[in-house]
């Protein structure tokens, strides 16, 4: 039996900030002297991004920007040399806060378009690596969207970019153990939460890559499901050999710490195909099967490893390079964007979907 996928609905914050004003925000909070103000061009333009969206809101990027305090937000620094920025707690108070709207806004989306009211879901699954409290964003999915009180929960915490294919193997579990289940899965991911302030270039890299969003889908299983819809087969995942510190994501005192190290595209060129030509032939498939491919976009180095391991045309990352374009890296919430993009287009299938985290681990899944 495969997962069919029923709804789709994606939402990100209101205004979008411009690459050239993410690049301003740096230049506030992020370098030390006129040698690290001149890096951050380079790295910021490099990055594919044009726009993207920042739950900060207007008021408070236009306080930090003009160097002011109007909104008095703990984002705003202090001009101390050593500052920080928000402690670990203030940063979780405004995930708690703002996150869960955008989540409900994707949610509602998703049910309208599978046109399933909400008494009719079993089961409930949330995927975030980039804010913690409980009762979590599911508590208020659950009352805001008139879910049962007694919808089964569960939660894909911690995994980084490729979290909602972990969430969907978990729904794919559901519905062979229960076929008349109905799932809805969502992603929140608010990414900025983490802003790093000071100077140290692995994170530096990541606060100009990545971005906040969410995305919610309604699921269940294909036997039940009469209409032509994309339906996931199987799921595969795989840590990469000698790659433990290749990504990191800890809990520090001001945020949660990204560490990228320069040695991930390697890995990844190394490693990769022939994990997944191993994995496609257990579905009795080859490289040159698949139609599509949804590849979460770590950055564009991270696009053109995968695109030169599995020595696919250029054309293949298109629709992931357009999000990152748009949207930037917003971690487990943009496969979902991605894949609801090649949905609407009627991208052929078979479909590969592709995401990395913490591991270095992948995770693949397939689409018919």
């Amino acid at each position: 039996m495969h997962l069919a996928f029923l709804g789709w609905g994606t939402a990100v914050p209101e205004g979008k900030l411009l690459q050239e004003e993410a690049l301003e925000l740096a230049r506030s909070l992020c370098p030390q002297s006129e040698e690290q103000l001149n890096w951050l061009p380079k790295w910021y333009s490099q990055t594919g991004i044009k726009t993207r969206g920042i739950i900060l809101g207007r008021p408070v990027l236009d306080d930090i920007l003009q160097k002011k305090n109007e909104t008095g937000s703990p984002f705003i620094p202090n001009g101390k040399s050593d500052d920080l920025g928000p402690t670990t707690a203030q940063r979780m108070e405004h995930f708690q806060t703002l996150g869960p709207p955008l989540a409900l806004l994707a949610s509602k989306q998703a049910l309208e378009n599978a046109c399933i009211s909400s008494e009719n879901f079993s089961h409930l699954i949330t995927v975030t690596c980039t804010g913690f409290f409980s009762p979590g964003f599911d508590y208020h999915l659950i009352q805001n969207l008139s879910l049962s009180a007694s919808v089964a929960r569960t939660q894909i915490g911690f995994m980084g970019c490729h979290g909602s294919l972990n969430g969907l193997r978990v729904a794919h579990a559901f519905v062979k153990a229960q076929p008349d289940a109905k799932v809805l899965l969502s992603s929140l991911e608010l990414c900025s939460t983490h802003f790093h302030y000071g100077w140290d270039p692995q994170k530096i890299i990541a606060n100009a890559l990545f971005a906040d969003g969410a995305a919610s889908v309604v699921l269940g299983a294909s036997d039940n499901v009469a209409q032509e819809t994309w339906k996931l087969t199987s799921s595969g995942s795989c840590i990469l050999p000698d790659s433990a510190n290749a990504m990191t994501w800890n809990i520090g005192d001001h945020g949660f710490e990204m560490t990228l190290a320069k040695q991930v595209p390697g890995l990844i060129k190394k490693h990769l195909k022939p994990w997944i030509e191993q994995w496609l032939a257990k579905s009795g498939l080859k490289l040159e099967d698949i139609k599509s491919w949804a590849l979460h976009p770590g950055g564009p180095r991270i696009l053109t490893a995968i695109e030169e391991a599995l020595s696919l045309p250029a054309q293949a990352s298109e629709i992931s390079r357009e999000i990152l374009s748009t949207h930037g890296n917003m971690s487990s919430a943009t496969l979902l964007f991605i894949l609801k993009k090649m949905a609407e287009i009627e991208a052929p299938r078979p479909c590969v979907a592709l995401g990395f985290g913490p591991g270095l681990a992948a995770e693949a899944a397939l689409f018919i």
